[in-house]
């Protein structure tokens, strides 16, 4: 892992001077984008500490005796709502770009001051369920109040309306999507099939599927394989890279995702910044919230459709 680490030097990767465009829709040949842009980015930034269970996962070893609290995880966790999202949400201002934040119900109620900023930020606000309990075992009627309780924790918080949703680790049931569609969410990301957005029937009406990615993820790969930040870092960097060639000819969408606990570290986002500014670098690149590219498949005719 080490030898793998040390072939490729982040700091200098990304030392070259780049123009940070704030408007970078610049209009490309052969775009497959309704927008012109060659290329869309979407960044990921999940609002989840504070709504953790108990002992939920985390770095330490799930060695606790039955019926203690894991106290020092617990503060693992505050870091996200005390450092990690006040931080980035500072690095996506200097770098010009808006996210979608994924936010869990309860962590809202427990931090709506911080709910509230990264919206007045510009941001996107997405429901990311009520809790984090699962819903794909609940019954329809169960599942349908676990996602509302969280939509509306979101709206009484933030004056936000979220139409994105993600369940917990991905994992919707059968019912989810109708109760999304009945609910009036435009799109989910819950789906790994595909590098751009795609439409598909759910009650017999259009709804947009803005897919995600788990190779670009800092809680998969940070957390869940130890990578160091310069192993993430190039593993982006590598996504990037190739999804800009094939794109283009195709329609491409690069999608990163960053955890409070996680991508707000000072490390994760002094290397994230440098790897924004390379990708700004490069002529098309867009950097889009999510609610924004749903609505753009929407209109395109042009797009995916199963």
């Amino acid at each position: 892992m080490i030898g793998v680490a040390g072939l490729v030097d982040p700091v200098t990767t990304f030392a070259a001077p780049v123009q940070i465009n704030q408007n970078p829709e610049t209009k490309v040949e052969n775009s497959k984008w309704a927008d012109g842009s060659r290329l869309i980015v979407s960044v990921s930034m999940q609002f989840e500490a504070g709504g953790q269970p108990d002992n939920a996962e985390s770095p330490f070893p799930r060695n606790m005796e039955k019926g203690y609290v894991d106290l020092p995880s617990s503060t693992w966790y505050e870091y996200g709502y005390k450092e990690g999202i006040p931080r980035m949400l500072d690095n996506w201002d200097q770098l010009g770009i808006k996210v979608t934040s994924h936010m869990v119900g309860t962590a809202v109620l427990k931090n709506p001051a911080l709910a509230k900023e990264i919206v007045d930020r510009g941001h996107e606000a997405a429901a990311h369920g009520m809790s984090w309990n699962s819903q794909y075992n609940l019954s329809y009627e169960d599942e349908k109040k676990f996602i509302k309780d969280g939509v509306d924790a979101i709206k009484k918080t933030t004056g936000f309306n979220p139409v994105g949703y993600n369940a917990n680790w991905l994992r919707r049931g059968e019912n989810t999507l109708k109760i999304l569609q009945e609910l009036g969410f435009k799109y989910h990301i819950d789906d790994l099939s595909r590098d751009e957005p795609f439409i598909i029937k759910v009650n017999n009406k259009d709804f947009v599927v803005v897919p995600y990615s788990i190779r670009c993820n800092d809680i998969v790969l940070i957390e869940g394989k130890n990578f160091s930040v310069d192993q993430f870092i190039n593993q982006v960097k590598a996504e990037f890279d190739q999804l800009y060639k094939e794109s283009a000819n195709k329609r491409r969408q690069l999608s990163i995702s960053f955890h409070d606990r996680i991508g707000g570290t000072p490390q994760m986002v002094k290397v994230t910044a440098d790897l924004i500014k390379y990708m700004q670098s490069h002529k098309g690149v867009s950097f889009k919230r999510k609610d924004e590219i749903a609505e753009m498949t929407y209109r395109d005719r042009t797009v995916v459709r199963e």
